[in-house]
C-alpha cells in the first residue's frame, strides 16, 4: 500500500466529532471571543504584579453645620424668672451626606440671650439685652459637652430633613433677677461653641424634632 493510499484510508477511518447544541453555542461564543483578543491568547508568557501595586480614591469634604433660632414650631414651654423653656433651632447641614449631631458646648453661664418684640428677632426689646436678660442655657455652668437625650441626624444636603427643625426642651433658663422688661419678648440664644457630631450613612431624624440634655 502506497503512502497516499494509507492517508486516505485513515481519513476515512477517522471518527467524526458529535458536538451537543449546547456545546457548539459555548464554542461559538469562545470562537468570537478569540478573535478580539488573538494577540493576549497566543501568548504563553506570565505576567505578575509588583508590590505595592495600588489606585485611587478621594474622600468627601467636610463642611460645618449651621445652627440657627427659627420660630416655627412655637415653644411649648415658656420661660418666666426661676424655671426652664424651650429652645427652637433649625439645623442645616451642608454636606452630600448625612450627619448625626450627639452633644453641644455651650457658652459659660454669665453670657446672656437677647430680647426681642417680634419673632423674625429684627426688633431688638430696650432693657432686655445680652447684659441684663439674665437668660441663659441650661447647665451652662457646667463645662464640656451635653450629651443629647437623643442623637439627632440631619440628611444630606437636598434631601428631605434637611434642615433639621429640632425642639431643645428646658434648654434655656430665666434667672429670678431677670428685669420686667424681658416679659413676653423673643429671645435670641447665645451661640453655641460646638457640637459634637460624626458624618456617614444613618437614617435621618424626622421633622421636627425633640431633644435636650439632663446635665
Amino acid at each position: 500500500m502506497n503512502q497516499h493510499s494509507h492517508n486516505h484510508h485513515a481519513h476515512h477511518r477517522a471518527p467524526r466529532a458529535k458536538w451537543s447544541r449546547r456545546t457548539r453555542a459555548i464554542a461559538g461564543v469562545s470562537a468570537a471571543l478569540f478573535v478580539g483578543t488573538a494577540a493576549v491568547a497566543a501568548t504563553n508568557w506570565i505576567v505578575g504584579l509588583d508590590s505595592g501595586s495600588s489606585g485611587q480614591g478621594q474622600s468627601r469634604p467636610i463642611s460645618n453645620l449651621t445652627v440657627e433660632a427659627t420660630a416655627s414650631p412655637s415653644p411649648a414651654t415658656l420661660l418666666y424668672p426661676g424655671v426652664t423653656g424651650d429652645v427652637v433651632v433649625k439645623i442645616t447641614n451642608p454636606n452630600d451626606f448625612p450627619v448625626t449631631v450627639t452633644a453641644v458646648e455651650l457658652p459659660d453661664d454669665t453670657t446672656y440671650a437677647a430680647g426681642f418684640t417680634d419673632s423674625a428677632l429684627s426688633a431688638p426689646k430696650a432693657g432686655c439685652t445680652t447684659a441684663t436678660s439674665k437668660v441663659a442655657w441650661t447647665f451652662a455652668a457646667t463645662p464640656g459637652s451635653h450629651v443629647l437625650t437623643d442623637p439627632m441626624t440631619v440628611a444630606a444636603n437636598g434631601d428631605p430633613g434637611n434642615p433639621l427643625t429640632v425642639t431643645l426642651t428646658d434648654a434655656a433658663t430665666m434667672d429670678l433677677t431677670s428685669p420686667q422688661a424681658c416679659s413676653d419678648v423673643y429671645f435670641q440664644m447665645p451661640s453655641l461653641v460646638d457640637v459634637t457630631a460624626t458624618g456617614g450613612a444613618a437614617t435621618p431624624t424626622v421633622s421636627p424634632a425633640t431633644t435636650g440634655w439632663t446635665s
